[in-house]
């Protein structure tokens, strides 16, 4: 498994790109293109550009681990 280099969402930029959401759940970038693919995960298409809205990824995060809803 990777590690994350982000010790904290306050680290994260307002959008993440598949390798950022690589990078923060610690996945490889091909598992991410999946994830972004998938329904239900918060994903914002921008012509071919796909990206993650960071409140929107922390509030899957959570429901994912049972967290917060």
């Amino acid at each position: 498994m990777k590690r994350s280099e982000f010790k904290s969402y306050d680290d994260l930029p307002l959008f993440l790109n598949a390798e950022l959401v690589a990078q923060v759940l610690g996945i490889a970038p091909s598992s991410s293109y999946e994830l972004m693919h998938e329904d239900g995960f918060p994903v914002l298409k921008i012509g071919n550009r796909m990206v993650v809205p960071k409140e929107k990824f922390i509030r899957w995060v959570e429901e994912q681990t049972g967290g917060e809803n």
